[in-house]
């Protein structure tokens, strides 16, 4: 059916670009949530990867490798405003907004995930919640296939090692 709607919208029904691209809102939140950690940045990053899908999807060539092709645009947005931020000098700071479930956040596993260095909780992100094989996150991420698989586990070690120490489980309290 995916499928279907992305041959569809290539061809400019725009009610099936709609239905795609709202069938991957939480895959592209959850992936700029994991870069940004701000509701503000990521709502505009979500917003510019839906303009660019629109401009650019006549450009994709297979329709099996939409997904990918979002989750890379979605990177691409978030890593160039990181670098656009990294330049600015902030004059004040600012107090930190109150968090604010939503249904497409898990606050538990985001809290997880803040542990780690960006380049494991990416992976793991696209490994466990979007259920991408290491293939795919390599294309996804512009990497090869064995870094990937370094990254996972090191990611897991990561966590592992984290919430071992703060686990009732362990007999620390």
């Amino acid at each position: 059916m995916e499928r279907n709607l992305i041959k569809r919208a290539k061809q400019g029904d725009k009610d099936a670009f709609l239905k795609l691209m709202n069938a991957q809102m939480q895959t592209m939140y959850k992936l700029a949530w994991t870069y940004l950690k701000n509701e503000d940045d990521v709502a505009d990053i979500v917003q510019d990867t839906i303009l660019t899908c629109f401009e650019k999807l006549p450009t994709l060539r297979e329709e099996k490798y939409f997904k990918t092709w979002m989750m890379k645009i979605v990177i691409n947005h978030c890593k160039n405003l990181l670098k656009k931020e990294k330049r600015i000098i902030h004059m004040e700071t600012l107090p930190e907004e109150t968090f604010v479930e939503r249904e497409y956040s898990n606050s538990e596993w985001n809290e997880m995930l803040g542990v780690l260095d960006e380049k494991y909780r990416t992976v793991l992100l696209l490994y466990y919640l979007e259920n991408f094989n290491t293939r795919e996150i390599s294309q996804i991420l512009d990497m090869n296939e064995s870094t990937v698989r370094i990254r996972l586990k090191r990611g897991r070690d990561k966590l592992i090692r984290e919430y071992a120490f703060v686990s009732p489980a362990a007999g620390i309290s």
